[in-house]
């Protein structure tokens, strides 16, 4: 049996089918996936917090709210979690649409376990990228807010290139005065040099 290592994130299942759900645990726990499991889309709804992380595995038919519709009154709410439907055979223009929609992926039942325990970790790993590209950022845009009006026009001058000489002239001030915003500037972006700083903004 192949040994596989732990995923980051959660595989959430929301599915009506006891069996299933719990077929679809045993499967992801195999696999190093982490998972937890509601019986209808009103049961997640009601559990679901905007800091959950990890993916969502849908059952595309259930009754009262069926996935899509789960999916739609997600997004609403600012969800971006991929979402992979598990449909039937006759469901399959439905989840084709879905995907148009943003959905990750659609696996038609019954499905081959390999197959869907690989897309699961595709997500897993897709969300987890996603939200260290968005702490990132958000770390960013506090460093950048905590700049002083001055330091942000020393460093948008330091970013074209010029010397600190001309920066000196351009602002009408010192050049030492310019060394030091410009070491400030280094300091709260938590960079060495201005080809970090330019690199860190590139990346933003």
């Amino acid at each position: 049996m192949t040994e596989y290592g732990p995923t980051p994130g959660t595989a959430h299942i929301v599915d009506d089918d006891e069996a299933i759900r719990d077929a679809l645990s045993w499967l992801f726990k195999s696999r190093g996936i982490a998972s937890s499991a509601w019986p209808s889309a009103e049961a997640f709804l009601a559990d679901y917090r905007p800091q959950m992380r990890g993916c969502l595995v849908l059952d595309i038919r259930m009754e009262d709210m069926s996935g899509p519709e789960l999916f739609d009154r997600l997004r609403s709410q600012g969800c971006r979690m991929p979402v992979i439907y598990l449909t039937g055979h006759g469901d399959v223009p439905l989840a084709v649409q879905s995907l148009k929609n943003g959905a990750f992926d659609f696996i038609e039942k019954p499905c081959n376990d390999n197959l869907l325990a690989d897309r699961v970790a595709e997500a897993l790993a897709l969300d987890a990228e996603v939200n260290q590209r968005a702490s990132q950022q958000a770390s960013v845009a506090e460093r950048l807010a905590s700049l002083t009006q001055r330091e942000r026009e020393v460093m948008d001058a330091v970013l074209a290139g010029k010397l600190n000489k001309v920066i000196a002239g351009d602002l009408d001030i010192a050049m030492r005065t310019v060394e030091v915003h410009r070491a400030r500037v280094f300091e709260k972006m938590g960079v060495k040099s201005a080809v970090e700083l330019a690199k860190l903004l590139a990346g933003n």
